[in-house]
């Protein structure tokens, strides 16, 4: 009976769901398939330009590498829903800056583990607190080839960072840190990268005071991120990991440092991430406009549940030794 109740319940959902296009064939896009799978689902080639079968209040998940500002506008005049997954610094400032409350639709920007999943344990640690002030993020790993491709230029050029209210372009590969991940990963040497994140973290916390991206390499990887890759990427990079501490105070007054992270496969993760924005829009629970992971008029909570749910392990830092 509980069996049928659920066939039943799901074929409904199906019915009434207005279908998902998956823009990509990496693995982020593969992974979002396997987790969404009892949604109506159609897969797009990346390579085109032009989204067919779409309906207003379709959802569009843009899962490709590469640039997608250039197709959103497109989208949302038709009445689609995006959710993007991406980090490239001018992809995600074109994005911002686009016309969404006219169309009545959402659009999320950066949806993948970072940004996305940062803002979401962000604001899991953030209403721990009274007040926050800084939120300093480090990642490390990669998902498919696009993927390597962006952390290998993320070393080169300018890092932005938000500093005293201000922001500052650091040189990417600088700002050598240890950070410890959640185990399996460990210690690694974290640098400044060229990530949207800082920027799309500033716009969900506005009047946080400190804000810095790193991303763990090695000291080849900074000698060689002005160069093209010296050998093509893997299919996938294994085993990545995401370190957020928030700072600020408590409700006395105290100085509290709050740290969270996940150790995970990155495109799982991200997809992950995707996947609970898709499902929160499905079930009506986005707000239209612009939408960043872990602004305040979200269900950040829920979300964060949903990227659990597909099997990401949240890990927080107690400094309390755990027995062995």
């Amino acid at each position: 009976m509980a069996a049928a109740r659920a066939a039943t319940e799901a074929a409904r959902r199906v019915n009434n769901s207005p279908t998902v296009h998956i823009v990509g064939r990496g693995i982020v896009a593969q992974r979002l398939q396997r987790m969404l799978r009892d949604l109506p689902l159609i897969v797009h080639d990346p390579r085109w330009t032009y989204i067919t079968g779409v309906r207003p209040d379709d959802i569009a998940v843009l899962a490709n590498g590469g640039a997608h500002a250039p197709i959103v506008p497109g989208l949302l005049r038709r009445g689609l829903h995006v959710v993007t997954v991406g980090e490239q610094i001018d992809d995600a400032l074109q994005m911002i800056g686009a016309d969404v409350d006219a169309c009545g639709t959402t659009l999320v920007v950066g949806a993948a583990m970072s940004p996305g999943l940062v803002g979401l344990i962000a604001r899991h640690l953030a209403d721990q607190l009274a007040t926050v002030d800084e939120i300093h993020v480090a990642v490390h790993g990669t998902a498919g080839p696009a993927c390597a491709r962006v952390h290998h230029r993320s070393l080169s050029g300018m890092a932005p960072g938000w500093h005293d209210r201000q922001w500052l372009d650091y040189v990417g590969g600088s700002g050598r840190e240890l950070c410890w991940f959640p185990e399996p990963i460990g210690a690694k040497d974290c640098y400044r990268s060229r990530t949207s994140m800082p920027l799309l973290l500033h716009r969900a916390f506005p009047t946080v005071e400190r804000i810095s991206g790193r991303r763990s390499a090695r000291r080849r990887d900074r000698l060689t991120a002005w160069l093209p890759m010296l050998r093509p990427p893997h299919q996938e990079g294994g085993i990545g990991a995401l370190r957020v501490e928030v700072r600020g105070a408590d409700a006395g007054g105290g100085r509290q440092c709050l740290i969270a992270g996940v150790a995970e496969l990155v495109g799982s993760a991200a997809a992950s991430s995707a996947a609970a924005f898709v499902t929160a829009l499905v079930d009506g629970k986005l707000p239209t406009g612009v939408v960043i992971a872990g602004q305040a008029d979200l269900p950040n909570a829920d979300l964060l549940a949903l990227v659990q749910s597909y099997g990401v392990r949240l890990q927080e830092f107690t400094g309390v030794p755990q027995p062995s």
